[in-house]
């Protein structure tokens, strides 16, 4: 009996052993990228941000770590705007200066406008294309919000586009009265069908593994096919699993209790998401002070002026 409880011992032993091997080899094991892109460690980040000088303000978390706010001032003050400011959330993959197409329209429209790298991204500090965990996140972005009312903001307007809309769903279901607007932009609980690629296994065993032996790697990279890659460095193309999982997009809800005003858009030449299923989105968005925007000549990622401005009305009725 003794004989057979060793044999089954040792070839439980010699299983375990050949699946960690296979885990660490699949970790490690290096991946042709996609995309080429070349992006920036978390000492390069550190080091451009040091060396930034246009407005920008630098937010220090609860837990120790910076944040980057870049910052578009009205060229002049309306009495009536000063007190209001506009958060901008970016999309997966971006930072806030891919965001300057919207923070010259909205400030030049008399509101001062800010811009947060999320952490690991941009000019923030954190390891790349990562968070912590969905709290974390969560109340990096709070703390955002009450840092730009402690500089005499009395009324910020959350602007989230593509991830940014799962960012700005987030943040009023953290802070509900801290804000008092938001506009969701290009984005909805269902995309449009066959635009990603879906994983192979192989990339689906290389991320798992990686996610149980390195977390801290980015063993993810983001492409679908026919998308432009941009050469701006401070772009993530690479994520952490544990970043890209921290979310189930699709359970996210705006408060029920919500009485704040709402702006959905999205462009009529999306390519990630159908005018369609954006209006499925809006119509869950509680109260009755929302509004729907099909905006002109836009796609995902390219926001005319134009659309920008349409903002910017909506903001002066509304403020």
């Amino acid at each position: 009996m003794n004989k057979i409880l060793k044999k089954i011992l040792v070839i439980f032993i010699i299983f375990f052993a050949a699946i960690l091997i296979f885990g660490l080899l699949l970790a490690y094991l290096p991946s042709k990228s996609k995309t080429n892109h070349i992006g920036i460690s978390q000492e390069r980040a550190a080091l451009m941000r040091s060396n930034y000088r246009d407005s920008h303000h630098l937010i220090t978390t609860s837990d120790g770590e910076t944040l980057f706010l870049r910052r578009w001032n009205p060229d002049s003050s309306v009495e009536i705007k000063k007190d209001v400011a506009v958060l901008i959330l970016h999309g997966i993959t971006a930072h806030s200066g891919a965001y300057d197409m919207g923070g010259r329209p909205i400030s030049a429209g008399g509101y001062t406008t800010f811009g947060l790298d999320y952490r690991g991204h941009g000019l923030s500090g954190g390891n790349r294309g990562d968070s912590p965990g969905k709290d974390r996140w969560i109340e990096d972005m709070a703390e955002s919000v009450r840092y730009i009312k402690t500089l005499g903001y009395s009324k910020v307007v959350v602007l989230g586009h593509s991830l940014g809309v799962a960012s700005a769903i987030c943040v009023a279901n953290a802070v509900p009265n801290e804000i008092a607007g938001l506009i969701l932009l290009s984005g909805a609980y269902e995309g449009r069908k066959g635009v990603s690629t879906p994983p192979t296994l192989l990339e689906k065993s290389k991320a798992l593994a990686s996610s149980v032996f390195r977390p801290d790697y980015q063993a993810v990279e983001y492409y679908r096919k026919g998308m432009t890659v941009t050469k701006d460095s401070l772009f993530n193309m690479r994520y952490t699993l544990r970043f890209l999982t921290m979310l189930n997009v699709k359970e996210l809800r705006l408060p029920k209790t919500l009485n704040i005003p709402v702006l959905v858009g999205i462009g009529d030449e999306d390519e990630l998401f159908t005018i369609d299923k954006v209006k499925e989105f809006y119509d869950l968005v509680p109260g009755n002070k929302k509004e729907f925007l099909v905006m002109k000549n836009t796609t995902h990622a390219k926001i005319p002026v134009e659309s920008w401005n349409e903002l910017v009305v909506w903001l002066n009725k509304t403020y």
